[in-house]
């Protein structure tokens, strides 16, 4: 229950460092948030969205990232519950809600009867992560892709997340966007590909998010016609390699809890589950 020493309220620019505090309670699971707080200083122009906060006699207890993607970070279900109070009274831009599952079952609870239903819910998603060398030996032809490779790479990628989402990417009018996305991150060095002798792309996968602490790893997908040979499990091992010498020491992902195969080759590259997550698409 709160009290009248309790606060929610939004934050800003000043409670940057509090934030990020907050987010270092479990810096891997909340890499999401504490990147945004990083690149966008927590301020709402650059945000797309807002953060929310609540505090305890003065001090951040748990915050709520409000945007096309709300993200619980260190929730209670108590706390929960007044941030989606608080997006109620927002006119609804969210897209997907993902984080621990019960912070986000508890937010459903609050928020079911005024939003329409998802149009897929996915539960119980194993979060995995992993702090040291990879358990099998890396594909050595899965390399950091160059502007170059845009050509190849961006089908791929279209192709991935259209199976993945259930929506292509590019509906809507959102190709040129998604086009941009894909560039940022070759430019970054944080995609990750290799190419057959046809010159297509036969595996890849993309770092999402990045602190000093951990980065997240999204999009993998091995080409349908490769698909049985064991590309994943080496390709994986590739990614966690380049990652951990070049951008940060943990690689996280999480995966569908029905996606065996998936599940498999990323426990034989060394990966463990450390929590489960749920993700609400809208």
């Amino acid at each position: 229950m709160l009290t009248t020493r309790d606060d929610v309220r939004l934050l800003g620019p000043d409670d940057r460092d509090a934030f990020l505090a907050l987010t270092a309670l479990d810096p891997v699971v909340n890499v999401f948030a504490a990147y945004r707080a990083r690149v966008t200083n927590l301020d709402p122009r650059w945000l797309g969205g807002e953060i929310w906060g609540r505090f305890e006699d003065g001090e951040l207890v748990a915050g709520c990232h409000m945007g096309a993607n709300l993200v619980p970070v260190q929730c209670t279900p108590d706390d929960v519950g007044m941030f989606a109070d608080r997006a109620l009274s927002r006119i609804r831009s969210t897209a997907t809600i993902v984080g621990p599952h019960d912070a986000v079952a508890a937010f459903w609870e609050v928020v079911s009867d005024r939003w329409s239903e998802p149009r897929e819910a996915r539960w119980h998603q194993p979060h995995l992560q992993l702090s040291d060398d990879p358990a099998v030996a890396p594909d050595l032809e899965v390399r950091v892709t160059q502007e170059a490779d845009l050509a190849a790479l961006y089908p791929a990628c279209v192709a991935m997340y259209t199976e993945e989402v259930g929506v292509s990417p590019e509906s809507a009018g959102g190709k040129d966007l998604y086009r941009a996305r894909v560039r940022q991150l070759v430019s970054r060095g944080w995609s990750f590909a290799r190419f057959d002798e046809r010159g297509r792309v036969i595996f890849k996968a993309e770092v999402a998010c990045a602190t000093p602490y951990a980065a997240q790893v999204q999009g993998v997908y091995v080409h349908p016609d490769r698909r049985g040979e064991g590309l994943a499990v080496g390709g994986m091992a590739a990614v966690v390699a380049l990652v951990r010498a070049e951008i940060a020491p943990t690689v996280s992902l999480y995966v569908n809890e029905w996606n065996v195969a998936a599940r498999a080759a990323y426990a034989r590259v060394g990966f463990a589950e450390t929590t489960r997550l749920s993700t609400l698409m809208f």
